[in-house]
């Protein structure tokens, strides 16, 4: 807390000579010597009052300074703050992207045995186990790396998150999702690669 200087003033008394305030000198007599001093060298009330005025001045100057200095560097922690925990979170996007592929590839695998020859030819279950079982696991491993998968099917089209690559007649509204091509994947809040997707053109564009 700072101290009035009104108050301060109250208890001592400063000398303001021509010298002293030519340089900016001030030192606080005490009862002695101001009683010591000749009157004609004792500051007048308006002499005082034009000195705490200064002072009063210097101190809110100062008391801003420090503040706006204070204030900045807040801002730069916490903005390097961010910076290191965005980093964190993304170091892995590069890498995770390229998995990307051996995801849909694992999944196309699954797609190329119907499961009618599985149930006939033990060693395709066998595989199609496997792989399976692979696949799993990469997408736990995608989990926990707070890598999410987007399936869009039947929802609204988004082009935040989608990306049409045809348009088809069909009963459902216009842009909706009807068929995913490619699954799409998010990495915390940000978008790792969009769900390729197809969307309906509507009743009244397809009768066009």
């Amino acid at each position: 807390m700072f101290i009035s200087v009104h108050s301060w003033l109250q208890k001592s008394l400063k000398i303001v000579s021509p010298f002293h305030r030519r340089y900016g000198i001030y030192y606080t007599m005490t009862e002695a010597q101001q009683n010591d001093m000749p009157p004609s060298e004792m500051p007048t009330l308006e002499e005082a009052l034009q000195q705490i005025a200064v002072l009063d001045k210097r101190l809110a100057e100062t008391t801003d300074k420090m503040l706006r200095a204070l204030a900045e560097a807040e801002n730069v922690r916490r903005r390097g703050a961010r910076e290191r925990e965005d980093t964190a979170k993304f170091a892995v996007a590069g890498f995770a992207r390229n998995l990307l592929t051996v995801a849909d590839n694992l999944r196309r695998a699954l797609n190329a045995i119907p499961e009618q020859e599985r149930g006939q030819n033990e060693h395709l279950k066998n595989i199609y186990t496997g792989v399976e079982a692979t696949e799993r696991e990469l997408l736990r491993l995608f989990e926990n790396n707070s890598i999410k998968k987007i399936e869009p099917l039947g929802q609204k089209f988004d082009p935040n998150l989608h990306e049409v690559m045809f348009e088809a007649p069909s009963d459902k509204p216009a842009g909706t999702v009807i068929q995913v091509i490619e699954p799409g994947y998010m990495i915390h809040e940000r978008l790792l690669r969009p769900a390729r997707v197809g969307v309906a053109k509507g009743a009244a564009e397809s009768s066009a």
